[in-house]
């Protein structure tokens, strides 16, 4: 193919696909954070002990893994497009019926609907955009989605805020007699009807249109993206990619050998359970209640988790720049070692920590400190892990089973995110110097497990970057092959 990354003008096409693709990323960082501020107002409204609590934080959480789960299917029969569509319907039903729920089951029921919606937009997004990209842009705008989830949950935890402070506080009566807990729900509307609109405007997936056989459609969408290129070409490559792995499937395209599925896709699904067991999500799900409990006022922890936020859109920026020239793998290997030392360090400061009131305190700098080492640690995360491995999980699988494989690794994905959900408020009542080491050390595992086992993709075609089989050396194969062939 020609280089299309030097054509300003398909530059320009292809990210505008891409940054629209990527609101689905949106949706998903607004919904996962936007109980952060909720929180401590339905806990006291509906009076619920700690594990019910995780359980209410959590819920979106199953139908995320869920809706990740069958996204795939839906896609591969009947198009990216309207799996996106019907992700922003569900979205946009649980943003109301969450709003107005009656009761803690009824919240709990609304939030996994809206679950099943963002786990088929945390799907159809990475696989739409490495679907539409060319090799040479496709690291940078694969990072679009993660950059969308940062803005989502910025979007969330700034608006959480708005309402709580022009409430007096998020359990507080505002508009319509509703609490400002409930407009912090409600605002989800918005998103979900804009992701519907812009899903209508976008052209399908030319690779899953290659896939239906429907090549006359495929040409007059490259004709649009990618003037420049052989698409001919194009078509052979990506129709030869796909037969090569129907011959090698006939058993059942995502079976392997080993644990019953193929091993590349054991490894998306270890990558994507180790990038929530080092726990971020405890910094975005219940951020405001950590800060309170270490001695920040209610206005304080607000204002904190937004800083958080905007920290974490900003390394994403940092990620973006680099992932297409620095390579997948030392950008990993980065955020693993970054995250291993500054959870270490907030497990040596709340073992400082001093008990008032049944709540740990933070004496002297150790406050202070704390908060560094968590703005570290998003630091280390946002710059690598967040993003990088949702590019990787967009251009690792073949063709023919990229959208089903990567809706297994996205519900595995979401299962460990509410495995650590769930689980943070009961293990913080016993140990926070626990919890975070528990953290520390998924994150020491995620820097052995890169390095054994992830192979470097960087300048290579999405049919070229699949042909790497995950085995013992296999990293280092690789690498020497990115750049023989960079």
């Amino acid at each position: 193919m020609s280089d299309t990354g030097t054509n300003p003008r398909t530059n320009f096409k292809v990210i505008a696909l891409a940054a629209a693709g990527a609101v689905g990323g949106f949706l998903f960082g607004f919904d996962s954070s936007v109980v952060n501020g909720a929180v401590d107002a339905v806990r006291s409204q509906f009076g619920l002990a700690p594990t019910l609590i995780g359980l209410a934080v959590a819920s979106a959480l199953i139908g995320c893994a869920i809706g990740a789960y069958f996204a795939g299917r839906v896609a591969d029969r009947w198009g990216r497009i309207p799996a996106m569509l019907a992700g922003s319907v569900l979205f946009l039903a649980s943003a109301i019926g969450a709003g107005l729920s009656f009761g803690v089951w009824d919240l709990v029921l609304w939030r996994v609907i809206g679950g099943l919606g963002i786990g088929i937009a945390s799907v159809i997004a990475p696989a739409y955009i490495a679907e539409i990209s060319p090799k040479q842009l496709r690291g940078r705008l694969g990072s679009l989605q993660q950059l969308a989830i940062t803005l989502g949950i910025f979007a969330a935890l700034l608006s959480d805020t708005i309402f709580a402070d022009a409430a007096g506080a998020a359990g507080k009566t505002f508009w319509l007699g509703l609490e400002a807990w409930r407009w912090m729900f409600l605002a989800g509307a918005v998103p979900a009807i804009v992701y519907g609109l812009i899903a209508l405007a976008l052209p399908e997936s030319p690779r899953f249109l290659v896939l239906k056989k429907r090549d006359d459609d495929v040409r007059r969408i490259f004709a649009r993206i990618w003037p420049d290129d052989d698409v001919e070409r194009a078509i052979r490559d990506m129709r030869a990619a796909i037969t090569d792995d129907e011959r090698s499937t006939e058993k059942g395209a995502l079976r392997g050998n080993r644990f019953g599925l193929k091993p590349i896709v054991w490894i998306g699904i270890i990558l994507s359970i180790f990038q929530q067991f080092v726990g971020i999500n405890v910094i975005f799900y219940y951020s405001t209640t950590l800060w309170k409990s270490v001695g920040f006022q209610e206005k304080d922890s607000f204002t904190i988790s937004v800083i958080t936020a905007v920290t974490n859109i900003v390394v994403t920026f940092i990620a973006i720049a680099l992932v297409d020239r620095v390579g997948r793998r030392p950008i990993l290997l980065f955020g693993s070692a970054g995250m291993t030392i500054s959870l270490a360090v907030m497990a040596i400061s709340f073992s400082q920590a001093n008990i008032v009131n049944g709540a740990p305190s933070l004496p002297g700098a150790w406050g202070p400190v704390a908060l560094v080492a968590a703005n570290v640690f998003v630091v280390s995360f946002g710059a690598s892990w967040g993003p990088v491995v949702w590019v990787l999980l967009g251009e690792i699988f073949p063709t023919r089973i990229r959208a089903r494989a990567l809706g297994i690794a996205a519900a595995a994905q979401w299962i460990a995110n509410f495995l650590v959900t769930i689980s943070f408020p009961p293990l913080a009542a016993v140990s926070l110097v626990l919890t975070y080491g528990i953290y520390a050390l998924f994150a020491f595992l995620s820097f052995m497990f890169v390095m054994q086992f992830i192979p470097e993709t960087n300048g290579m075609s999405l049919e070229e970057a699949n042909t790497l089989l995950p085995h013992r050396n296999s990293a280092k194969k690789a690498s020497a092959g990115a750049r023989v062939d960079a």
